[in-house]
Parts: structure tokens; sequence; C-alpha cells
């Protein structure tokens, strides 16, 4: 049982505790119960009935997405959704007030639950979050949310959270008008009977004063021009953001827009049937196997190492202070972690606490921080340029130039004012951690701990572990990376370990494609057109053509000819066109980006590349990589391939990752486009390697 019943001096009680789990979610078995214990509920006069969760920082997490994934007919997904509604619907019409106690997570069903009942309350638990996040599954809320949302919210905040599926904490749902009280978690049950006496008086009365539009916003609210406006820009937004390749968010402003008027019969129809449309359609069904995989990425643990304690990480030194060492070291404050920052003089120093300080100014500007939280995290950096403070770090990461000696260098000295049991790691991003680690007095305590660039952004870490890593320094290290905030992916040492190894090819083979008489807005456009967040050559003025180039020699070193750079980074390189750093790379950067003909001239003329070849080299290339790294076991499996891929490089999540976007090509299909490039191209650099021959020979995919 995890719905329980209880009645006490008039007010009945109803909590959910899903035996066996962490969290409360509504599965079929859980709403049954719960709609037979409504039906005898209705018939009472209770003062009130609280809704409320037994599990910490837990209220309902959703409904239950391996559900939603096992739905393949139309009408079974209407079904599931109807029958949450009628839930939802029997809650919002019994004859008492219904009071939802919340103390921690809120989301999709749960938030839902919560819309039915008259009244909110909730803590100042920071746990807290509550919202509509189905859009980003690939459908739209189910249990009523669209129906119910934006009529207690408004049609602008309404919007903006089902589009938008960003939870939001208790102080926002406070101030927006979903939450009606805000109470300490200690005392709670007090504070929530002193509510319903509160509200006894009056029942049917709300309690919160919702804020009443005026002027323009009055207009965009009621008024059904000023909606049509609003409707608009919410398209316009959302087309921008999601490129046309994500269709829930649309859907559920079209959802909302035919409904905004509707009875509430009518208005639940057309929500469950527009569910349905999309719970069923593939790009669903990937983005819930996306989800599935960063849980387990979130929750990753060392097989065979459950014994082994993590050591508390409350210190970290970062040495570099440049853009990535400024960027770790703030990342290290707002997460509660003292920083040291070292670099050879103050004025590199600065500019490492600036580039901390300019990620806190734009959450000032974003209004996700405010001054004084500010001025206390920046607090929690310093600088040194010595060692001095580093005997108390927990972890020190080196940060400086990715060149082998300076880094060999420093882990020599830094490992000497270290305690013996600090750990060491290095955020290098394709340069070996073995031969650094050599270079340290303790290798079992060095590990790879490659960050992606912006720092607070990128949700993704590489954890890079060599012959010598203990468990200890392991396990330790990838309890911080969550401590962080990060989704860990564990990689063995090898030549640009997971991510850089599988882009670079990526990023070189658009410079063949470039050197064949290709466009580099074309080049550019069928990858975005395949869903890449930027295209090849974008992303090579971001990261900067030298730094591109010398990971690519290093690969090239490591793994051979495939990795040798494009002649047309040889060509570009020489002429110090840098990319976004110098002004000029690809493309000159000012107020608008636009063609360097400077490159565009060295490319041979009268040359065209149609789009499908372009697609099919450039992922063919990444596709046979990431084959040869499950091959050399550099990680555990298909899926920390796809994770890395998803979080590390913005792979499109529509596509589920590039490994099951390979099995959606079928392997055989893939073979033999593959080794038709081979046999027009004769470098070896398409020839399906065995991983990928065995898969076909055994008829089975990356994925089973």
């Amino acid at each position: 049982m995890s719905v329980f019943y209880k009645e006490e001096n008039n007010v009945g009680t109803i909590t959910f505790d899903q035996p066996d789990s962490k969290v409360n979610v509504l599965n079929s078995a859980t709403l049954l119960t719960l709609d037979k214990m409504l039906d005898g509920l209705k018939a009472k006069n209770l003062k009130a009935l609280v809704i409320q969760s037994a599990k910490k920082d837990i209220f309902i997490a959703g409904a239950d997405i391996k559900e939603i994934e096992n739905i393949v007919e139309l009408q079974d997904g209407k079904s599931k959704a109807q029958a949450g509604q009628r839930v939802m619907d029997k809650i919002e019409d019994l004859p008492f007030p219904t009071v939802a106690v919340i103390d921690g997570v809120a989301l999709g069903g749960g938030c839902e639950l919560a819309l039915a009942c008259r009244y909110r309350v909730m803590t100042f638990n920071t746990k807290i979050r509550i919202g509509l996040p189905e859009v980003n599954l690939g459908f739209v809320p189910g249990f009523g949310g669209t129906y119910r949302l934006p009529r207690l919210l408004g049609l602008q905040q309404g919007l903006k959270m089902i589009v938008s599926a960003s939870p939001i904490n208790s102080s926002a749902a406070f101030k927006c008008g979903l939450a009606d009280r805000l109470y300490p978690s200690v005392g709670l049950p007090d504070r929530v009977k002193e509510f319903i006496e509160e509200i006894a008086a009056e029942p049917n009365k709300r309690i919160f004063k919702p804020y009443t539009p005026k002027g323009v916003q009055a207009f965009l609210e009621k008024n059904p021009l000023g909606q049509g406006v609003v409707y608009k820009e919410t398209i316009k937004s959302i087309q921008k953001a999601t490129k046309g390749f994500y269709p829930s968010p649309l859907k559920a402003v079209e959802v909302i827009r035919k409904t905004l008027y509707l009875p509430r019969e009518h208005a639940l129809d057309i929500e469950s049937s527009a569910f349905a449309e999309l719970a069923i359609t593939p790009i669903s069904k990937n983005l819930v196997k996306v989800f599935y995989m960063s849980e387990k990425y979130k929750k990753l643990t060392v097989p065979g190492a459950e014994n082994i304690k993590p050591m508390p990480i409350t210190k970290g030194a970062v040495i570099g202070a440049g853009i990535m060492g400024g960027g770790i070291a703030q990342l290290f404050s707002d997460r509660g972690v003292w920083a040291r920052l070292k670099d050879i003089n103050q004025d590199a120093i600065a500019k490492g606490l600036k580039a901390a300080y300019d990620v806190y100014a734009q959450a000032m500007k974003r209004k996700k921080a405010r001054p004084y939280e500010v001025a206390a995290k920046m607090a929690m950096i310093s600088g040194t340029v010595d060692y001095s403070g580093f005997a108390d770090a927990d972890i020190a990461i080196e940060a400086v130039v990715e060149n082998m000696d300076v880094k060999k260098k420093v882990f020599a000295e830094v490992s000497q004012a270290l305690s013996s049991k600090a750990i060491l790691a290095s955020n290098t991003s394709s340069l070996s951690v073995t031969e650094m680690a050599r270079a340290s007095k303790d290798p079992s305590r060095v590990i790879g701990f490659h960050f992606f660039n912006p720092v607070h952004r990128m949700p993704l870490i590489e954890i890079i572990t060599t012959e010598f890593t203990s468990q200890q320094t392991l396990v330790t290290t990838l309890e911080f990376a969550k401590k962080l905030g990060k989704t860990p992916v564990i990689v063995k040492d090898a030549p640009g370990f997971l991510v850089n190894r599988i882009l670079l090819g990526y990023i070189n083979e658009a410079g063949r494609l470039l050197g064949e008489g290709g466009s580099i807005t074309a080049i550019d456009r069928f990858a975005t057109n395949f869903g890449m967040p930027m295209g090849p050559f974008t992303l090579s003025d971001e990261v900067g053509l030298d730094v591109g180039v010398k990971v690519l020699h290093i690969l090239e070193a490591g793994l051979g000819p495939r990795f040798k750079p494009s002649k047309i980074f040889d060509d570009v390189l020489p002429l110090k066109l840098l990319g976004k750093k110098s002004g000029k790379g690809f493309y000159i950067h000012g107020k608008e980006r636009v063609v360097n003909p400077q490159v565009q001239a060295l490319v041979q003329s009268g040359g065209s590349i149609k789009e499908e070849e372009a697609v099919q080299r450039m992922m063919y290339i990444m596709i046979n990589e990431a084959a040869m790294i499950l091959q050399e076991k550099v990680v555990d499996g298909a899926d920390a391939v796809d994770i890395g891929m998803i979080f590390g490089t913005g792979f499109p999540p529509f596509r589920g990752g590039l490994l099951r976007y390979a099995d959606s090509l079928g392997i055989d299909k893939l073979v033999d486009g593959m080794e038709k490039l081979e046999a027009r191209f004769k470098d070896g650099r398409f020839k399906p390697c065995t991983y990928i021959l065995d898969l076909k020979s055994n008829g089975k995919k990356f994925f089973i």
C-alpha cells in the first residue's frame, strides 16, 4: 500500500508513502487506490482534508514514467491520462477544503494533484521544486495541468511554467500564487492545524491575494487580442529555442489556447488527446530513455566499492586562474566548497576572480541570485601566487595550459604541497593523466576531472581513471562530482577520453567536407538541421582553432592518421585566425557573425556537398569512433557514450543519443553506408570497426 488515510478531530489526512522507494509516484495502482479512497470521502463532512507525504524532501515526483514509456497505442495513452484526470477532478470536487502540504519535490502529476487541491502550503525547504516538466519528456501534462495552472496563475505565468518545463522553488511559488502559505519545516503539523482553523470560517475563500494585472499586463491577460500576443510571442520563443525539433511545447500552447475558455470536461478531453498523441511518438520515447540515462548517471556508483566511504570535500584548490580555473572556483563556491585559486601573478588571479564574478553577475541579472548571496559566495574564493593554504585542501584541480611538460611540473609541485589524503586532479581535455600521475608524489590519489566550458552550464564531467587510481580516490571524486551538481561518466585514460575523441572526428570531417568545395555556412546549417546545437565551424571558432588542432595532433599521435588535421585547418592556423577570441576564424565575429571570406577563398571553387552526404559522413565518423571506444573498453557501455555526447556536446536528445541514433538507422544500413564511403576514400577512416561488424554478424544493436 502506498496511500494511507486517517481521520482525527474531523480532519482527514491522506499520506503518500510508496514502499521500498525514496520517492512517491502516481502509478496505476496508486491512482486506483486513491480513486476508491476519494469515493469514500465525498459523503463526509470534514473540516478539511490534508494531502501529504511521509517521504523526506518528496511530495510526489510525478506519474510513473515506466507506464508512460510502455504506451504504444493512442487509446491507451488517452485512457491513462483520463484515469489520472478523474482522480484530480474528484479531489477538486470534494465539498470541503483540501490542503496539499508540500515539503519537497512536487513535479508533473504531483504538481497536478496539488493544483486540484483548494489550498497549497509549502515550507522553506530548499529541496522544494514544483512544476510541470512534461514537455522535457516529449508530451504535455495529462492530469489536468494545462487546464488548472493557467487558471490559477494567469495565462502568462501558466504558459511560462508549462512550456519552459522549469520547476520553481517555494519562494517563487508563493510569489506567483501557487502557494498560499510558507512555513518552516520544523513544527509543520502544528502550522497546518493553525491553517485549517484559519480557513474553517470561510472554507471557500481563497487565502492568497493573487496579483491583479494592470495596464498592459491586464490587456495581455484578459483581452483576447492581448492573449493572442502572448501566444504569438510564446510560440516565437519556443521555435527559436527548439528549432522545430520538439513538438511538445508547441502542442502545450495549442492545448491551452483551445481550452482556456472551455468547461473542464471538454478541456480535459483535449488535453488527454494531446498527451496520447505525443506519448507514442519516437521523440517522446527517446526523451524518456535520455531521462533514464540521466537519472542513472546522476546516481552512478563504483562497482565493487560499495563499502568504501567517500572522504568529505569542503576545501578545494585550483591551479590556473584562466576562464576554466575561474569557472571551477565559482562552481566550488556556489556549492559551498572553499576555493583557493593559484596563478603566477596577481593580475592572473584578478582575471580568475572576475571570471567567477561574471557568472554570479549573470545570475543576479536573471534574478537567480541576490547581491548579498553573491558577496558571501565570492568570499569563499581566495587567491595566491604560491602554495599557501594548499595543505588544508581536500582536492586540488590543475587547470593550466594544455602542455604535458607544464602539467607534469605543476603535478610535482602541487603533490608536495598537499596533505597525504588530498586528491590531485587534472582538468585536461586530452592529455594522459597516467603520465601526469607518474610525476606526482602519490599516483594513487591522481585522477582526471574534466569539466566542459562553460563550467557553470555544461552538465557533464568526465572522471578519468588510471592504472594507479585507488578506489578511494575514485569513490570520493565521484561523490564530489555529484555534490557539484554534475552528471559524471567514468572513463579510462586514453587519448581524448570520450567526448573530445568523438567530437574532434566530427569537426575534422567537416574540415574535409569544406576542403572538397563545401560552404562554411552550408555545412554548419546541415549540422544544425540534424539537431546539433551549433555547426562544426561555429563550434571550432568558439573553442579556438589552435586548441582544436592541438588536440587533433594529440589524437593523431595516440590513435593514428585518421585524426590528422584536415588541410583546411593547417591552411587557416598559420593565418592566426583562431576564432572568437581573435575576432576572426571561419567567421568574422562582430555585431553580426559573417563568414570570413579569407577562409572561404582557400576552398576549391566549383565544388558542392549534398546535405545527406555531409550529415552521413559527420555522423558515421562519430559512430565508428564511439564503437572503437566501446571495443577498447574506455567506457563501460553504449549509454555512457550517449550521455557523454548529449551532456558534453549537446547531441540532440530527441534522437536519443549518438548510438541510439545509430540503432535507428539499422546496423546493416550503417555498415553498408560506411563501406561505400571507405571504398570511395580508401584511407581507413570509414572502415567499420570490429565492434560494429560483430553487431552486424550477430544481428545485434548497440542497445538491446
